[in-house]
């Protein structure tokens, strides 16, 4: 049997700060995902995408990027830039912190860490400095499984 290797990729989507520029990069995201026959990851994915893209939409005045790549041969990385250098709390290395009970936003990136399968985040300095956010997600995660 012989294994099928593909070769890297990547993409970037540069987006203005425009509230219809996250619907564009999800739709985006969903064309990539289905070229490189990794449609089964679509919700996942797009639900990491939309979450990042939303902080990134709330809490920045400049333009994002939409960043896409193979992470393995069956998964994806989906990160997003953006201009301010501050990693968002409960998103950084060594805090995990929890919006209040009654708090009407601020799990996004919660639910990030939640359903993807690595994440993680890291100033950018070089170049155009800003942030860099991102999450991997992979087929056959125990919490995508359907099923008993």
């Amino acid at each position: 049997m012989n294994a099928t290797v593909s070769p890297p990729w990547a993409y970037t989507l540069q987006l203005p700060h425009d509230p219809r520029a996250p619907g564009i990069a999800r739709a985006t995201l969903r064309a990539v995902l289905q070229t490189y026959g990794l449609g089964e990851l679509t919700p996942t994915a797009e639900l990491l995408a939309g979450e990042l893209l939303t902080n990134a939409h709330c809490h920045t005045e400049g333009p994002y990027a939409l960043r896409l790549r193979s992470s393995s041969p069956e998964g994806v990385r989906v990160a997003v830039w953006d201009s301010d250098p501050r990693i968002p709390p409960g998103f950084g290395e060594t805090e995990r912190c929890q919006p209040p009970g009654t708090a009407e936003s601020g799990r996004g990136l919660h639910l990030v860490r939640a359903c993807a399968d690595s994440w993680g985040a890291y100033p950018v300095g070089t170049g155009r400095a800003g942030k860099l956010l991102w999450a991997e997600v992979t087929p056959g995660s125990p919490w995508r499984q359907s099923g008993p």
